[in-house]
């Protein structure tokens, strides 16, 4: 039995019209979501990021002809493009940040869950790569199916060169969003991710996918990726260790917040002169460039 294939939209859809697809079959193919200088953008910055990094060691999940490279908003500037995308924010927004009534005292008030960027990777599927090992991207958390009543990411992949099913594009099973955790995931049940440069997949966590095989002799398949998270899940990319404040700074404050730089969603403040202080504060100081710079000393 085949699988059904993906369902394709155009750029001018809707955030709501793209939920509506991503809720009932587990992800979308946006066509032509980027335009030729964003992606021959990210192609001229990252290749020669990609040239230098070493392929994985780990035949089973990173597989060994495979680049991959990570913080991405320090190594080209159309990271913020895609990060920014309306429509992929939008579905990110309508999917993950469902609030909740909760009580303070005697009044019930709603409790956003807010989103925020779990990771960046670009990543080169090289000739003779073999299939990644289907799986979902919400298992880092333990994240079961179905359960809880929400979804825990939303993830773009972006077509930076053509996606085939011969040069390794994302393997996916439709309405494997559906499963519960009884249920092993089978590749004769995964379609590929078939895409022109420019395109997106758009998935959520809880459905299976992986790599699929390169099996040509001569072709990478070139794909960028990120993911929109719940706010209060750890994300997978420590972006303190990653981005210094410079770099930071230098981003709209809308992804300054979205890369942990906030309080928003009662976690991630710090203290300051005994305030529980909102870190956007410290990247608006002059005299704050490190952990300890204007800070009272700790005792």
């Amino acid at each position: 039995m085949t699988a059904p294939a993906l369902t394709r939209l155009t750029p001018d859809a809707t955030p709501e019209e793209a939920v509506a697809v991503i809720m009932r079959d587990g992800g979308v193919i946006i066509e032509g979501l980027f335009d030729d200088a964003t992606t021959a953008g990210l192609e001229n910055d990252l290749n020669p990021v990609l040239d230098g990094v070493d392929t994985g060691h780990d035949e089973v999940f990173a597989g060994s002809r495979t680049k991959r490279a990570g913080g991405l908003f320090a190594r080209t500037e159309h990271m913020v493009t895609v990060a920014m995308n309306p429509l992929y924010r939008g579905v990110a927004d309508l999917i993950l940040n469902k609030p909740i009534d909760i009580f303070v005292g005697a009044e019930s008030v709603p409790n956003p869950a807010g989103k925020h960027v779990g990771g960046t990777s670009a990543i080169k599927i090289g000739p003779g790569q073999g299939s990644q090992p289907l799986h979902r991207d919400d298992s880092v958390w333990l994240w079961r199916h179905p359960g809880y009543g929400r979804e825990a990411r939303v993830q773009i992949m972006v077509a930076v060169s053509d996606f085939t099913a011969e040069n390794g594009g994302t393997l996916v099973i439709p309405g494997s969003h559906l499963w519960d955790d009884t249920r092993a995931p089978r590749l004769d049940e995964a379609v590929p991710t078939e895409m022109k440069a420019g395109s997106a997949l758009i998935w959520i966590g809880s459905t299976y996918h992986g790599g699929g095989p390169n099996t040509t002799t001569d072709s990478y398949r070139f794909g960028l990726s990120m993911g929109y998270d719940l706010a209060f899940l750890r994300p997978e990319e420590n972006s303190f260790l990653t981005y210094n404040l410079d770099e930071i700074r230098r981003l709209p404050k809308e992804l300054q917040r979205e890369l942990d730089w906030s309080s928003e969603h009662y976690v991630g403040w710090v203290e300051v002169g005994g305030q529980m202080s909102d870190p956007m504060d410290l990247l608006e100081r002059d005299d704050y460039t490190s952990i300890d710079a204007g800070l009272p000393a700790r005792v």
